[in-house]
C-alpha cells in the first residue's frame, strides 16, 4: 500500500482454512510537506517516484521478507468509479453491453484506460431474463504502466493491481457486516474516501480532499505551531473537548467529513430505499482520540473503528493482539491486498 507519505507491506500465508500473518512493516516519510512517493503531473495523473522502488526493496530486506509475489493498490483518486443499469439480457451478452455502455461513462477514450466491472445487483424480469446493475472501474494506462515499472525496479513479481476501496472492503467487512449495508470511510493522509458496501460488495465510492493532512494543517494555521507539534497534538488530543484549542481547530474539518458522510448515506437511501445504520472508519486518522464518539453523536449511527486483522480471522501470536489492533486501521488496505493473494 503506497501512500503519499508512507508505504505499508503485509505478508500472510494460508494453509487449508488457516490464514496467518507472517510479517508486516511500515515506512513513514520524514517530510510531511513534499511527498517522496507520489505526486501529480499533467492532467492529474499519478507520478511515482523512483525512490519508491528503493524503499520497498530496502523494507523487504529489513523485514526479511523473501516472498516477491505482490498485489499493489492504486489510490482511489487515480481510479474512476461509476455504476449503471443494463436492461434484461443473458449473462453471455453482458461483456459487450458493458463495453458499449462504458464509452458513455468513462471520461477518457477506452484505448487510454484499463477497465474492469462486476455485477452488484441482479433482478428477475418477465420472461426469465435478468436486468443488471454494474459497478465499473477504470484506471488510465499511464498509471498502470508506472506501477508495473516500479514493481520491476523493486524486484517484485506483480500479481495484480487493485483500487484501494476493494482491498479495504475485503479486510474490514467481517461476516456480521456482510449481511447489511455499511458505510466504510477511509480517512487517508491526502484524501478521504466514503464507500457504500452492501452484502460485502462495493456499491459506491466517493472521494473528498479533506484528510489527515488537512487536520494537521488546520492546527498549524490556527495555533501558529510547527508541523511536528501539530502532528503530536493531533495524535495526543484529537477531538477531546478537554483540550478546547485543538478540539475547536479540528472540528470544522471533521464536520465537513461528517456532512459528506451524511449526504452519501442519504442519497443511497433515496435511490435504493435502504438505510445505513453502521459506519466503519479506517485509515491512520481513524484512531484519533474522541473521533469515534464525536461521529456517533453527530451522525447518530453505530460507529466502529476498523480492526482488519480480527475481521479477517487472521491467526497471530496473542502477544501481537494489542499492536495489531492499534495499527489495524492504517494497515487495512495492505492486508486486503494480501488476502486477495491467498484467495480470500
Amino acid at each position: 500500500d503506497i501512500g503519499s507519505f508512507s508505504i505499508k507491506i503485509v505478508e500472510i500465508s494460508r494453509f487449508g482454512k488457516k490464514t496467518k500473518i507472517e510479517n508486516y512493516i511500515q515506512f513513514q516519510s520524514p517530510s510531511q510537506h513534499d511527498s517522496l512517493f507520489r505526486v501529480f503531473g499533467e492532467e492529474n495523473l499519478l507520478l511515482l517516484s523512483d525512490r519508491v522502488s528503493e524503499i520497498i526493496d530496502g523494507l523487504l530486506e529489513k523485514a526479511r521478507i523473501k516472498e516477491r509475489e505482490a498485489f499493489i493498490s492504486i489510490p482511489d483518486f487515480s481510479t474512476f468509479f461509476t455504476t449503471f443499469e443494463l436492461p434484461p439480457m443473458t449473462v453471455s451478452e453482458l461483456p459487450k453491453a458493458v463495453e458499449f455502455e462504458a464509452r458513455h461513462h468513462i471520461p477518457f477514450p477506452l484505448s487510454e484506460v484499463i477497465f474492469d466491472w462486476q455485477t452488484i445487483e441482479t433482478k428477475e424480469e418477465l420472461g426469465g431474463r435478468k436486468s443488471h446493475k454494474v459497478l465499473l472501474v477504470a484506471v488510465p494506462n499511464k498509471v498502470v504502466q508506472q506501477y508495473q515499472r516500479m514493481a520491476n525496479l523493486s524486484r517484485l513479481r506483480l500479481k495484480g493491481l487493485e483500487a484501494e476501496a476493494f482491498a479495504l472492503v475485503r479486510s474490514s467487512i467481517g461476516e456480521t457486516e456482510k449481511e447489511e449495508s455499511v458505510c466504510l470511510v477511509d480517512v487517508g493522509y491526502t484524501s478521504t474516501t466514503i464507500n457504500i458496501v452492501e452484502k460485502g460488495l462495493l456499491r459506491q465510492s466517493h472521494s473528498l480532499d479533506i484528510s489527515a493532512n488537512s487536520l494537521t494543517k488546520r492546527l498549524v494555521d490556527s495555533l501558529k505551531i510547527s508541523w511536528a507539534e501539530a502532528e503530536r497534538m493531533k495524535r495526543e488530543f484529537g477531538l477531546d473537548p478537554k483540550k478546547p484549542s485543538v478540539f475547536l481547530a479540528l472540528r470544522s474539518q471533521i464536520d465537513l467529513i461528517s456532512e459528506e458522510i451524511e449526504r452519501v448515506c442519504q442519497n443511497f437511501y433515496q435511490t435504493e430505499g435502504k438505510r445505513i445504520e453502521n459506519i466503519i472508519f479506517a485509515g491512520g486518522a481513524a484512531s484519533l482520540p474522541g473521533l469515534k464518539e464525536y461521529f456517533k453523536v453527530f451522525l447518530k449511527k453505530d460507529i466502529k473503528i476498523s480492526n482488519p486483522f480480527y475481521s479477517s480471522n487472521i491467526s497471530y501470536p496473542p502477544l501481537l493482539e494489542g499492536r495489531l489492533k492499534e495499527i489495524g486501521p492504517s494497515f487495512a488496505i495492505a492486508l486486503g491486498l494480501a488476502l486477495r493473494g491467498v484467495g480470500k
